[in-house]
């Protein structure tokens, strides 16, 4: 770690480039030549370039996959095949000028070049073509990134796994900070033991140098190794020099950039109210690690901090009224209460937050900075639901007067909900990921907010045009400000740049000026107007966000026109990806956070739709198969019998399990015997619908029968009809109903259920997505199944390990239709028997 001030960054690059039908032995049908990553890193902006060389070795044609996964914080701006001499080179449209193309490709059953999320911080793009026999294609990717400042530090992950040892392997990094480099190192499982001996590191003031480069015996000799090759980490750390508190100011061909991070100031005391979630759906493993954070924060606070703790389901408990001062004796009884935080009851975030708002109006600020922190993993089911007034609420309530920081635990959570509300009160949303090391992502989120320096900071730019978000409300220790814009007619002599803020309860004023000379080197570049556009741009998105009407349109429109004219890939953009004549362009699109892939094979009958590769070069294209998945099937008259595809959720893995079962049956979705509860439902009779029918059943007295025209609540004594056109709240003792956007959101003891109302090529149906587990043993139905656990086992075959044994599976897609724009993902295809450690007749009924 670093002395005083650092500076942090995310960068990361993973390659896979494979052919869509696995080798059958260890002479592969292709091989990857070549394989380089090469970034360049100048004044924290860092462009990163993969470059994949794939030979086809057969005398056929067929089909080669470029895979790569980058940062999700990165643009792409550049991607291009060469093939034959031929260079095809991809082209950034509006995105709805692009859908239509993608639509009528993926309605064809043809393949779609894709942007998609993968776990924490990787997005995957994704295309392929067909390769003549014994030819060549070289693909190359370019990214873009403003490396953040976290903690400190900046931090340039690459991930390598190109799938085979590759005679031509290289990671090429450069580094150059005009301030100086403070400290660099290596880390990662690509720097340890042998492969350490691979790498080499120059560093001489401003500039540093890493090279990776290991042999084809050591790609596969290295502990975390293979037949496949390389699969790890290179982890380069490093901070910059900063001369003044003033910062880095740097300009370069009308542009200029401002990093501010000063560190010789006093820390502000804080006023802090956590603001928890004990609702039944935080049950387990969730529960255990926040109270695990908690305890660790709650250890980590100053003495001349404040704190207030909140916890809420359908009621809002407060451990203290008024905030209280972090001594000995506060902290141990906050700890106690702490340690008995238990999960119970629905969710109700609007008076939660509202409390805790109260609380910080409450105490004085002066002298101060007040926080307030939200864990929730769901959404709001009671007190106030409708998403928009709880936006009005709080944005009200709190006026301003200090940030909102929303952190949403798992999945499922309404992340976007949650980011609006951080974002309209100058906070960030977080998603929390429910894996073992969820308590440290908590404690990390803390950490960056745990010394704040200056409040109120105005960033002033006399003679500059065109400027990023210039005023923010705090600014922390470890963390960096960073502006940027243009300067006229390139007018540096009446260019000045001065920062007011408050620290502690005085006010303090830095100031400078550009440079009067730089080198020639470091004007000729245009890494600055990128770096501008980028920040804007990602300052733009989150502003369209908070918007509505004719002002979101505007600022949509701002952002559309700097990302054509830059061509980055981003939520409002897609790169058409041109191929050779003869086969289709593919669109690649930039998902949001928490949207899931969307994959373009579809499911007919029961079947996979395969397609026929055009001609390349003059050479007949083989029928090949989707990625990883089954033989092309020859189409018969024989009628087959359609199948439903499901879903089932992986632990710690990015793809999920999937199995079939045929349509309209009746399927024990849910049974927990321990609170007389369940549920099942009756499947339509098309393989693209889901449930015609859903019925539920609490004890012996209360049913609710759900169908595509309404919903029937029985209580014995009455019976209550809904049409799914109105907005409901209805609740009893022991039941919550709320209808809403053509969604019942239904709560009974411990478990929550979402059925979901769909129409999809003139058929209305069912889907019921459960949000929380019953809890106890005994919890039976296709619906009851966790996360599952496997691991892969590489062969001639593809094979997962579940519960100890070996389960032959293929690569193939699904619809999920539990998020509402129902993507389509990968998912690995395996038998019911398998997938639910069951027969078929275990889970089908007679009676609903």
């Amino acid at each position: 770690m670093m002395k005083g001030v650092s500076v942090g960054v995310g960068l990361l690059g993973l390659l896979l480039a494979c052919v869509t039908t696995a080798p059958t032995d260890k002479n592969r049908d292709w091989d990857i030549y070549s394989f380089h990553i090469n970034s360049t890193v100048t004044s924290r902006y860092a462009t990163t370039i993969i470059t994949s060389r794939v030979a086809n070795r057969i005398d056929q044609s067929q089909e080669i996959e470029f895979h790569v996964k980058i940062p999700k914080n990165a643009f792409i701006s550049k991607f291009k095949m060469t093939i034959e001499g031929q260079t095809y080179d991809g082209v950034v449209k509006q995105k709805e000028e692009a859908q239509q193309q993608y639509t009528q490709a993926v309605s064809r059953g043809q393949s779609a070049g894709i942007v998609s999320s993968v776990g924490r911080t990787l997005e995957e793009f994704k295309t392929s073509v067909t390769v003549a026999a014994l030819s060549k294609v070289t693909f190359e990717l370019t990214y873009e990134e403003l490396l953040k400042r976290r903690m400190g530090k900046y931090e340039l992950l690459i991930h390598a796994r190109p799938m085979q040892p590759v005679a031509d392997f290289k990671i090429d990094v450069y580094i150059n900070e005009r301030p100086g480099i403070h400290f660099l190192e290596i880390t990662g499982g690509l720097s340890t033991k042998a492969l350490a001996n691979a790498i080499t590191k120059t560093h001489a003031s401003s500039e540093a140098w890493v090279h990776f480069y290991p042999s084809k015996e050591l790609q596969s000799q290295c502990e975390s190794c293979g037949e496949q090759g390389l699969n790890g980490d290179l982890v380069i750390t490093y901070d910059v020099h900063r001369k003044t508190s003033m910062g880095d100011l740097h300009e370069s061909e009308g542009y200029f950039v401002h990093h501010f991070a000063p560190s010789d100031l006093p820390r502000i005391p804080k006023n802090l109210v956590f603001i928890i979630d004990r609702s039944g759906s935080m049950h387990g493993r969730k529960m255990e690690q926040t109270r695990e954070a908690l305890l660790k924060i709650l250890g980590d606070l100053a003495e001349d901090d404040h704190f207030g703790l909140i916890t809420f389901d359908s009621s809002v408990s407060t451990w203290r009224k008024e905030l209280l001062p972090a001594n000995q004796d506060n902290l141990e009884a906050a700890k106690s209460f702490a340690r008995n935080i238990h999960e119970r009851g629905a969710t109700d975030i609007n008076a939660a937050v509202l409390e805790g708002t109260a609380m910080l109006n409450r105490h004085p600020q002066g002298g101060s900075v007040s926080l307030l922190i939200l864990l929730t993993d769901g959404d709001p089911t009671t007190g106030e639901t409708n998403l928009e007034k709880i936006h009005k609420n709080i944005k009200e309530a709190i006026g301003k007067k200090f940030p909102l920081y929303c952190l949403g635990f798992g999945m499922d959570v309404n992340f976007d909900f949650l980011e609006k509300m951080a974002l309209e009160n100058s906070g960030v949303g977080r998603r929390i990921y429910t894996d073992s090391d969820a308590a440290l992502q908590l404690q990390g989120f803390y950490e960056e907010v745990a010394t704040p320096l200056l409040t109120d900071v105005q960033m002033i730019y006399l003679g500059g045009a065109n400027l990023t978000q210039t005023n923010f409300s705090q600014y922390y220790n470890g963390s960096e400000i960073v502006v940027a814009g243009q300067i006229p007619d390139n007018n540096i002599e009446m260019f000045t740049a001065e920062v007011i803020a408050i620290s502690k309860s005085n006010r303090v004023m830095y100031s400078d000026t550009l440079p009067k000379e730089e080198p020639i080197e470091a004007r000729s570049d245009s890494h600055i107007q990128r770096l501008w556009a980028y920040l804007t741009v990602k300052q733009l998105l989150d502003k369209e966000v908070q918007l509505s009407g004719k002002e979101k349109e505007k600022v949509k429109k701002e952002a559309l026109d700097l990302c054509m004219k830059y061509s980055f890939v981003t939520p409002f953009t897609s790169m058409v990806v041109t191929k050779p004549q003869g086969e289709d362009s593919q669109v690649a699109h930039k998902p949001k956070e928490g949207e899931k892939p969307i994959r373009s094979s579809r499911v007919i009958s029961g079947s996979r739709l395969q397609v026929l590769k055009h001609q390349v070069n003059s050479h007949p294209a083989m029928a090949v198969q989707d990625a990883y998945g089954p033989p092309p099937m020859a189409v018969q008259d024989a009628y087959v019998s359609p199948l439903r595809r499901f879903l089932l959720p992986a632990e710690g893995q990015a793809l999920p399990l999937c199995y079939d079962i045929p349509v309209a049956l009746s399927l024990r979705l849910l049974l927990d015997p321990n609170n007389e509860l369940s549920m099942n439902g009756q499947l339509g009779q098309s393989a693209s619908a889901g449930y015609r029918k859903i019925v539920i059943h609490y004890r012996s007295d209360q049913h609710i029968e759900l169908d595509t025209t309404g919903i029937t609540f029985n209580d014995e004594q009455n019976t209550t009809y809904f049409s799914w056109s109105p907005k409901i709240n209805h609740k009893t003792d022991s039941v919550s109903l709320i209808l809403r956007d053509k969604e019942m959101d239904v709560t009974i003891a411990s478990t929550r259920v979402v059925i979901m109302l769909y129409k999809r090529n003139g058929i209305k149906f069912l889907w019921p997505v459960l949000r929380q587990r019953p809890t106890g043993d005994n919890i039976i139905g296709i619906m009851a199944h966790p996360p599952v656990a496997y691991e892969e086992v590489q062969g001639i075959t593809m094979k997962l390990k579940i519960r100890d044994k070996e389960v032959d599976v293929s690569r193939d897609s699904a619809v999920d239709l539990s998020v509402r724009s129902t993507p389509t993902v990968a998912c690995w295809l395996m038998p019911l028997q398998s997938a639910l450690q069951g027969e078929l007749a275990d889970f089908t009924i007679t009676q609903l």
